[in-house]
């Protein structure tokens, strides 16, 4: 089991494979943010309905869960002063996020010995664009489509 920062458990097991350790080829520049959404596992539907890849697909980029990965150099920063926002950073590498929907700048990356399974997804985001940390566990935060 993994510990957040708030004391809320996941089964580590899950976590691992949901943010699976990749390294995405990139690193956000000025005020951006480095995010790795979350893995979502093909799937039936709830009814035993076989879901056609276009649903999986739109489901998997839809996906608003995410991980920090890394922090621009100018995040959470007044960009004529280059000083601290007042209050301070919204999150921190490690930390799990909402983020948008829709924007920032998305790609996929194959997970060495998993290339049958889905790939891990990144995202660059603005830093003002974070939606919310999350305080539970991510792996149970739902998102509708």
């Amino acid at each position: 089991m993994n510990e957040n920062s708030n004391g809320v458990v996941a089964n580590a097991t899950e976590l691992e494979w949901a943010f699976p350790s990749v390294d995405p080829g990139a690193l956000p520049l000025g005020a951006r943010i480095l995010v790795q959404l979350r893995r979502t596992k093909k799937k039936t539907s709830s009814g035993g309905i076989i879901l056609v890849e276009e649903t999986k697909e739109a489901e998997k980029w839809n996906n608003m869960v995410a991980k920090v990965v890394a922090v621009g150099p100018l995040a959470f920063k007044k960009r004529d002063t280059m000083e601290a926002w007042p209050e301070g950073s919204w999150c921190e590498i490690g930390d799990f996020l909402r983020v948008p929907k829709w924007g920032g700048d998305r790609w996929e990356v194959s997970v060495e010995g998993q290339e049958k399974e889905d790939p891990a997804l990144f995202m660059v985001l603005n830093d003002h664009e974070v939606i919310a940390k999350i305080t539970g566990n991510p792996l149970a935060m739902k998102a509708f489509l």
